[in-house]
């Protein structure tokens, strides 16, 4: 479908068609094409071009590019879902999750030995991730979330990209830019190979100098891709500015608002969130909830339209976080309502009035609204639970195991 917007209402992620002005210049740009870039779309609104028209069966509409209503029918031809059970989908996320680590580490080799990036394979592996999410939005993303501090360079790679394609399909992207997306979170810290090992593996507080270091790796993926013909200048964005803040105290370039690319505003979220939630050389990670609630607080990190998608794509209480209901029962989260966010199937084992295990057992909060709820989020170390990801995955094997080449 082919409409006609102002051309102050373009946004990121639109297809632009054609010019309407009979005076724009025809050289100005060739040929129909998709907004990826930030500096394209200045571009655009710093022409003579009035108005311009799009086609929202290649791109985002006008609806989405004002993030006015995040459950817009498909655009672009998103896939359906076909969905499936956490428990079913695990072992195939599972699998998935150890394939990705050997790619990713094989990638950042290449990249590290000066190599042009063939992405025959990481393209294959986003498929792999968008297919997974379809047809279970936590076990892929919930999954990769469990990695070790030695794994972390490599796996943050691989959860950033589910949680960048769980985010773009609750967005409404089209199905080529949920790709593009998923691509984008992989690569997104590749300019990290140009930092030390001792700084990035540090047990302790950053010194400034060595935080100005860290603050190099953005550019450093600029050097490493931009002559790389597969990829996009999409992701090339990503890569480059993860670390911008909607009130423009980010870095590299102090961008804000609206200069922030749509994808660089939802890669800064989804990075933010895996960092948050993994174990590092010098911290534990978070409990999923707990981050969420903490991400919640920031004023102006984030873009607060991006961020609440992204709590409406994992919970409040994601996959795997440990809450206290109503009655003192502590239990691990299964399974999220598909549209309550507060009434999640949740595994209980723990009572807090006798200080026991409790048989387990898997309670659908939905269906017992009135008699039992979620009253608070729980730290698993105030609890010593070391084993909780084992109440929710099933598996037999650590995270560091599962993960392993």
């Amino acid at each position: 479908m082919i409409k006609l917007i102002p051309a102050s209402e373009l946004c990121l992620g639109m297809y632009v068609h054609d010019f309407s002005d009979s005076g724009m210049d025809p050289t100005f740009w060739k040929g129909r094409f998709l907004i990826q870039t930030s500096y394209d779309l200045r571009r655009i609104k710093d022409s003579a071009a009035h108005e311009v028209w799009i086609d929202v069966g290649k791109g985002i509409d006008v609806a989405f590019g004002r993030l006015e209503a995040p459950h817009l029918s498909t655009v672009g031809g998103t896939a359906a879902r076909d969905l499936t059970t956490l428990a079913a989908e695990l072992p195939q996320a599972q699998k998935l999750c150890a394939e990705a680590k050997m790619a990713v580490v094989a990638m950042f080799r290449t990249a590290r030995m000066g190599q042009p990036l063939k992405l025959a394979r990481a393209g294959e592996l986003v498929a792999e991730f968008s297919d997974s999410v379809l047809r279970h939005p936590s076990a892929l993303i919930s999954l990769a979330r469990l990695k070790t501090a030695n794994d972390y360079t490599y796996m943050h790679s691989v959860a950033v990209s589910a949680l960048m394609i769980a985010l773009a399909h609750e967005l409404k992207l089209s199905q080529d830019l949920v790709l593009e997306a998923g691509i984008a979170g992989l690569l997104h810290d590749i300019g990290k190979i140009a930092i030390p090992e001792a700084i990035l593996d540090k047990p302790g507080k950053l010194t400034d100098e060595e935080f100005d270091v860290i603050r190099k790796h953005p550019k450093a993926a600029i050097n490493i891709l931009t002559d790389n013909e597969y990829v996009s200048d999409l992701v090339l964005d990503v890569c480059l500015h993860h670390h911008e803040k909607y009130d423009g105290s980010g870095y590299p370039h102090r961008l804000a608002s609206e200069q922030i690319s749509l994808f660089s505003r939802m890669g800064a979220v989804c990075d933010v969130f895996d960092a948050l939630t993994s174990t590092r050389p010098y911290k534990p990670g978070w409990d999923p909830a707990e981050a969420i609630h903490q991400m919640a607080t920031w004023q102006g990190h984030f873009d607060t339209e991006i961020l609440h998608a992204f709590i409406r794509t994992i919970g409040i209480y994601p996959v795997g976080a440990l809450v206290r209901l109503e009655s003192g029962l502590l239990g691990v989260v299964m399974e999220q309502h598909e549209k309550s966010l507060l009434t999640p199937q949740v595994k209980v084992f723990f009572s807090t009035h006798s200080n026991l295990p409790v048989p387990h057992e898997i309670i659908d909060l939905a269906k017992l609204v009135g008699r039992e709820k979620i009253i608070s989020r729980e730290s698993p170390a105030k609890w010593s639970f070391s084993q909780l990801d084992l109440l929710w995955t099933g598996l037999s094997t650590s995270a560091g195991l599962t993960f392993s080449e």
